[in-house]
């Protein structure tokens, strides 16, 4: 049983749905609020406690969403204001709650904000976004590089300056050290609290705020990776991570205290992503939680990896609370960067596993609990602005972001009854949900199995973390919670490892094929100290 002093969120398992490839429920090939809750009783059946929704909101969807041209309506093609109603009530009914992503480093430049901040250089929102004058030559006001290639700012004749962006040109920074700024966002967070929203998950947080002085960027050192953007040869010490953010998140963390059970996590991308999570997590005043790219990019898994990885995360009571995804829209699908020559199966059962033994908040992305791999998409199929810029040298995103397979034996899988937004991916047909439903040994319900365990485990779900000696291919730690003590081990690597105790386990759980503690590659197991004699 769970712990009931705890909050709702502490340990919790959030499903993330990437709306566009969900479910589409009125036939335009793009999925929709209306398809999502239709199918929240299989979401609910996984034993996940919330459903995080990738953004819906309304915008020219050059960046799918997170390109806002209004953080307080719903796009058209995804529904209406009461649809998104519908959709939390049904979720509150199956008892999930309801996380939803915002990303306030920046707007759609068809903002009404951006509108009137570019008309002149003293209307009322003259302030809001980042504007700077040319050098005298005409160029840059700096030397900041956009994440998405090119200058991180682009000229406007309306105001004779140039606007920053750290992504899109379409994505104006917003002047957050503006108090009319931060306001508003307040405003937002709670029209979406009183709406019934249960949490928030904030992207590119570590983005919103800049060095008002405009200094330049120093350069990276060579580090041996493969440089496909002026991005990456810049330390981002000025364009991003300024001191201000964690003082604006306590600001941000007391419009949420106002309200019951309520949730933050940030998204934190970066080198140094463990020291600003930290930050922005610290104590009780700013936010809940925060995950980085630690599994998301990382090209293979290995146990020191892992170990290193949470480690960073101690049981202390200033060190925060962390949250770990290994798939999600912005990164390739786990089982296509990992398996290798391992049967892709097998793998992702002790992923799973795994994922459901590690301390912290775990998020699991749509299809994961399938074992989907990576699609690969042609380039004239791409929609992913990132991928068409850099094309060939960055992966697309897109192949993470392919229709959800419902029905095996459908053109489109059962996630429309036309060609979908982005083709469907020929591979999963076989992983479909009725297949796999049809299957009691099926992945998906491996993955019911493994929710069930962490749920009734306050070990697991919150319990301290110990690691523990053994093979450099063994992964061993115990998680403890009272008088709970469990053993997790895990076979990373690609020979079998055995591995002695002087203390008796019984398996509550293992996959792999593991005997009398030998583990087969891609093999775990979640085990319990064994009652003593009589």
């Amino acid at each position: 049983m769970t712990d009931s002093n705890l909050p709702w969120w502490r340990g919790a398992a959030i499903y993330q749905i990437y709306p566009r490839s969900f479910a589409d429920s009125n036939g335009d090939g793009i999925g929709d609020l209306p398809g999502i809750t239709a199918h929240l009783p299989y979401v609910a059946s996984l034993g996940v406690d919330a459903i995080w929704l990738s953004p819906f909101f309304r915008s020219p969807m050059r960046d799918f969403g997170y390109d806002v041209s209004d953080y307080c309506d719903v796009d058209p093609i995804f529904g209406t204001l009461a649809d998104f109603d519908a959709l939390v009530a049904r979720a509150h009914e199956l008892g999930l709650r309801v996380v939803i992503d915002q990303v306030w480093a920046h707007t759609s430049d068809e903002h009404g904000w951006f509108a009137e901040s570019r008309s002149s250089r003293d209307n009322a929102k003259a302030d809001w976004y980042v504007w700077a004058d040319p050098k005298p030559d005409g160029s840059p006001p700096n030397n900041w590089q956009s994440v998405f290639g090119g200058p991180a700012w682009t000229w406007d004749a309306r105001r004779g300056q140039y606007y920053m962006h750290q992504f899109l040109r379409e994505q104006p920074q917003l002047h957050l050290h503006h108090p009319q700024v931060q306001q508003s966002v307040f405003d937002i967070i709670r029209f979406w609290l009183d709406r019934g929203v249960d949490g928030f998950r904030i992207d590119a947080i570590n983005h919103s705020m800049h060095d008002p002085l405009l200094r330049d960027n120093p350069p990276a050192p060579e580090d041996g990776k493969v440089r496909t953007r002026p991005f990456d040869f810049q330390i981002r010490k000025y364009s991003q991570s300024h001191p201000d953010i964690p003082l604006f998140l306590e600001k941000v963390r007391q419009v949420f205290d106002e309200y019951e059970d309520r949730f933050t996590v940030a998204e934190v991308g970066g080198e140094n992503s463990d020291v600003e999570m930290k930050a922005f997590t610290q104590g009780h005043r700013r936010l809940n939680t925060a995950y980085g790219f630690d599994f998301l990019y990382a090209p293979e898994l290995t146990a020191d990896f892992l170990r290193t990885a949470l480690a960073k995360w101690p049981a202390r009571t200033d060190a925060g609370w962390p949250s770990w995804a290994f798939e999600n829209h912005d990164a390739p699908r786990a089982v296509s960067r990992w398996a290798g020559a391992i049967d892709p199966d097998a793998y992702c059962r002790m992923k799973m596993l795994l994922l459901a033994c590690l301390r912290g908040n775990i998020f699991l992305y749509y299809g994961e609990e399938l074992g989907l791999p990576q699609v690969d998409i042609a380039f004239e199929d791409l929609q992913d602005p990132e991928a068409i810029a850099n094309w060939p040298l960055t992966l697309s995103r897109d192949g993470a972001r392919t229709p959800m397979p419902w029905r095996s034996d459908a053109p489109y899988l059962g996630f429309s009854e036309v060609k979908p937004w982005l083709p469907v991916g020929e591979s999963h047909r076989a992983l479909a949900v009725d297949v796999q439903e049809a299957r009691p040994d099926s992945l998906l319900h491996w993955t019911r199995r493994v929710l069930a365990l962490r749920n009734g485990s306050p070990a697991l779900r919150a319990g301290a973390i110990q690691f523990l000696e053994g093979p450099d291919e063994l992964l061993l730690f115990e998680r403890t919670h009272g008088n709970e003590r469990l053993l997790c081990a895990f076979n990373l690597g690609n020979r079998a490892a055995a591995w002695t105790s002087q203390e008796k386990w019984r398996p509550l759980l293992t996959t792999g094929g593991v005997e009398k503690l030998m583990f087969p590659p891609a093999s775990g197991m979640v085990a319990r100290i064994a009652d003593p004699p009589g």
